[in-house]
């Protein structure tokens, strides 16, 4: 439904600064917005009013769906608890990342991954959810039948992005072998000998499939106009690749190197905010917050924990100095919906939709007051 409101007494966070001031909508789009005190409008009785947070990567769905290794949630279901999260979260815009291409630990994912493509267009359709959800289609390009997959669900108008991923252990995000096989033990529970296995089986695959494949995806997702994301580069090499398919977003650089190098070619580089708030990698990678003091930081994605995202460019302007609010949010907002060919959100601006989020702080805290999605309230 169609409508107008306003909003007094805020603390309004523009893309330059912070002004206090009233904001008015109508319809779905930011209509006025005006400096000082004003009689019209619900009282914010002087909270935060940000834009709406918008994710480009995060795997929390997958981990509603699949809470246990082996426990599968009915998808709705699942969707239904990850959007009250998100919205609850201040995420207006979420790109919901599903994995596809089959490997050993789950050999039939195109079914588990069209449960969760069909439930995510399910719930646009019939207008149910709280945010706006769109699908990041996560390419592990050394599994056999990647190609498959990506051709039953990139065509598709809630499919927007797509990442080229190797998770082949000795590269990339795991270029320890010991670290990886820790990590792998650890999260499925398996013995030596079946890592061992497990490692053998998976380096064959990447040496049979994963340039291939990379090629073809590049190929078709030009046909397609479907932006390009890399993940997790180590090296110039894997940025050099990345410039030459035209990849948009550098996600997760495990090397100040590669985020350097990422930066120079033009790429938007993405890192983890719960990086950001832990304040490490939980791989033993580069820190987030360096970046950010490096200025080769472009966007915030929350990953696995959802309200990281707020949490994280709440947290910034402590940790890193000179860095405005205006710009901490702009990682988390602006930037994404520009790297995602959003261009119609992600800032507080007459013309822009009113995607808004009410914060307040309660001591060093960021808590989400009230969230609306096109001038309707969802939370």
């Amino acid at each position: 439904m169609m409508g107008s409101s306003a909003f007094r007494n805020a603390k309004l966070v523009l893309a330059d600064g912070v002004i206090e001031g009233a904001l008015s909508v109508n319809d779905d789009l930011i209509s006025d917005m005006s400096t000082g005190p004003s009689g019209v409008g619900e009282d914010l009785e002087g909270d935060y009013l940000i834009p709406g947070l918008v994710e480009l990567h995060t795997d929390h769905l997958e981990n509603h769906y699949r809470p246990r290794p082996g426990v599968f949630w009915d998808p709705l279901a699942s969707l239904h608890a990850h959007d009250v999260q998100v919205a609850g979260s201040g995420i207006t815009t979420v790109f919901d990342a599903v994995r596809i291409g089959s490997d050993l630990d789950l050999p039939d994912m195109k079914i588990h991954a069209a449960k969760l493509v069909n439930a995510i267009r399910t719930g646009n359709a019939q207008g149910w959810l709280r945010a706006e959800h769109l699908i990041h289609l996560r390419c592990e390009l050394p599994s056999h039948d990647v190609l498959d997959h990506f051709e039953a669900f990139a065509d598709h108008p809630t499919t927007r992005l797509a990442s080229l991923m190797d998770h082949t252990p000795g590269q990339r995000q795991f270029l320890s072998m010991e670290a990886y096989k820790l990590f792998y033990k650890t999260k499925m529970g398996t013995t030596e000998a079946e890592v061992e296995q497990y490692l053998a089986n998976a380096l064959a695959q990447h040496e049979r499939y994963a340039q291939p494949h990379r090629k073809a995806i590049v190929a078709r997702a030009k046909v397609l106009g479907l932006p390009l994301a890399s993940h997790d580069d180590a090296t110039l090499a894997h940025v050099e690749e990345a410039a030459t398919d035209g990849v948009a977003i550098a996600e997760f650089p495990t090397t100040l190197e590669a985020a350097a190098a990422a930066h120079d070619a033009g790429l938007a580089i993405l890192m983890g905010a719960p990086n950001v708030v832990r304040g490490r990698s939980h791989s033993g990678n580069i820190s987030a917050t360096d970046l950010v003091r490096a200025e080769l930081l472009d966007i915030l994605s929350s990953d696995y924990v959802p309200f990281a995202l707020l949490q994280a460019a709440f947290l910034l302007p402590r940790r890193v100095e000179g860095l405005s609010l205006s710009k901490a949010l702009a990682t988390v907002t602006r930037n994404p919906a520009k790297a995602a060919g959003l261009d119609d959100r992600g800032e507080i601006a007459i013309g822009k939709r009113a995607d808004l989020v009410r914060v307040k702080m309660v001591g060093e805290m960021a808590v989400v007051r009230g969230v609306w999605r096109q001038g309707q309230r969802v939370s």
